[in-house]
């Protein structure tokens, strides 16, 4: 495969890998291992957005709806997200370099809250501020949050807390359960390369390293991961081919998903979907320069405040902005080049925003 390796390819594979037979929400995050969240509602949240195009039937809100029904977790693999206890389990426990065992162990307020939940059972945030006050505290953004909460997302990240449920998308947390014994750390290495690979192959290598530069905020200590690549690459388990002066890596057993057209659909893609999550491989196969810009400043966005990818067969065209005053679904649309002309692309657009309508209904107001 790798000595006819071409763009085409790369895009047909990029998107089959990803845009599976929709199927129920429990099987679809198995297969996934990860979605990623977002608080922003524009017009839905990104996890739900992501869903929408790999769950049949699916609707906005139903993965917060059968959370605890199947039985998921919240937490941080290279970017925060929802994802099987099976993905979770590769993230701890988790190492604390202040520690002198490498083992975290909370002080101060962070050990008191812990004991509160603990005690209490499962604790909104604002549980804690009749009994510890609202003092607030510079948070990672540079910002300022409540010290308690601050304190939370301390004890999840260290395995110590989990997320129960939301309640109206705000984080409830219980008390974690013991954690299994800790994988080998090879065994564990491996699984996570091929893990971030399934996800977002195929992938750069570039793009690979800059991820586990990200995941070494959720599982500290994977510096072994390239030692880890060459023996999946040597063993056959991954396989990679150069295009353009860009080495792609890839599980060997997606690689059927580059053989395979993508049938002629339009698709509204949120800005965190994993076929246009890694900005280097979208502007080497699209040949344009997507940005997100809900951070950026109105005067200075190209897009709009949260332009969703347009992908039309297997070409990412434009992008559109969505919203919904008094309830009405209003639609903007921005092109690379011309707007396509043909029938077949309105009647894509027309099903594609009758498919978003649809999605939006159990969406809150």
């Amino acid at each position: 495969m790798a000595g006819g390796l071409t763009i085409a390819t790369l895009r047909r594979q990029a998107i089959r890998n990803s845009l599976l037979p929709q199927m129920t929400l429990g099987r679809a995050l198995t297969m996934a291992g990860f979605v990623q969240a977002d608080p922003i509602r524009a017009p839905a949240r990104a996890q739900d957005l992501i869903l929408r195009h790999r769950v049949s039937g699916y609707r906005a809100g139903d993965l917060e709806r059968r959370f605890v029904r199947l039985g998921l977790e919240e937490d941080f693999l290279y970017a925060y997200g929802f994802m099987p206890r099976d993905t979770a389990r590769l993230l701890h426990p988790r190492h604390d370099p202040d520690s002198d065992d490498g083992r975290h162990v909370p002080d101060g307020l962070a050990a008191e809250v812990l004991a509160f939940v603990r005690d209490q059972g499962a604790t909104h945030p604002a549980d804690l501020e009749a009994r510890f006050g609202s003092e607030r505290a510079v948070n990672g953004w540079g910002g300022f949050s409540k010290a308690t909460t601050r304190a939370l997302q301390s004890l999840h990240y260290h395995g110590l807390l989990r997320v129960a449920r939301r309640h109206g998308g705000i984080r409830v947390y219980e008390a974690a359960p013991p954690h299994p014994e800790p994988l080998d750390p090879a065994e564990r290495s491996r699984r996570l390369v091929l893990l971030v690979l399934r996800i977002l192959a195929p992938m750069p290598e570039a793009s690979l390293a800059a991820t586990f530069g990200l995941m070494n905020r959720g599982a500290p200590g994977l510096g072994a991961w390239r030692a880890t690549l060459q023996a999946l690459l040597a063993s056959g388990e991954v396989a990679s081919g150069e295009i353009d002066g860009v080495r792609y890596l890839w599980p060997v057993a997606d690689a059927a998903g580059m053989r395979r057209g993508e049938p002629r659909r339009l698709r509204f893609l949120a800005p965190f979907d994993p076929i246009v999550w890694d900005r280097r491989r979208f502007e080497h196969l699209w040949g344009w320069a997507y940005r997100f810009e809900a951070y950026t400043r109105p005067e200075k966005r190209l897009f709009g405040y949260y332009a969703m990818p347009l992908l039309w067969g297997e070409q990412v065209i434009g992008w559109a902005n969505i919203a919904r005053p008094d309830g009405r679904l209003d639609v903007e649309l921005g092109f690379i080049g011309r707007r396509p002309k043909d029938q077949a692309f309105r009647v894509a657009l027309d099903a594609e925003m009758a498919r978003m309508e649809a999605f939006l209904e159990a969406a809150p107001q």
